[in-house]
């Protein structure tokens, strides 16, 4: 049965892996990019690593498979916003029909 249900986790994960993907090719801008990608690495290779903590158990594998979804947990929304804050300052310009800038609109409004 937890065989059964990790596979579940491993498809579910590839399938967020591919839609990451797409959505790395197909969105119009760098921070559209970004958030698709870091839902990727978050929800698709997060899923992954938990099937194969479900179909291994508490082994090696398992357990190395844990560490590495909490260092995924914890450093990729960072590295995303990170690098978003980073293209933000240099200039890189939102998508032409994008709504609002709302970084913009709160450091006019700290000055």
């Amino acid at each position: 049965m937890s065989e059964v249900a990790g596979n579940l986790f491993i498809v579910i994960g590839l399938a967020f892996d591919l839609f990451g993907c797409l959505g790395l090719i197909r969105l119009p801008d760098v921070y559209n990019r970004l958030q698709a990608t870091t839902k990727c690495v978050t929800l698709g290779t997060c899923s992954i690593l938990f099937g194969a903590l479900v179909v291994k158990g508490l082994s090696g594998t398992g357990i190395k498979a844990f560490l590495c979804i909490l260092f995924l947990l914890l450093t990729s929304p960072v590295a995303a916003h990170a690098l978003s804050r980073g293209a933000h300052k240099s200039g890189v310009k939102l998508w032409d029909k994008s709504v609002c800038d709302q970084y913009a609109e709160d450091e006019a409004g700290k000055k």
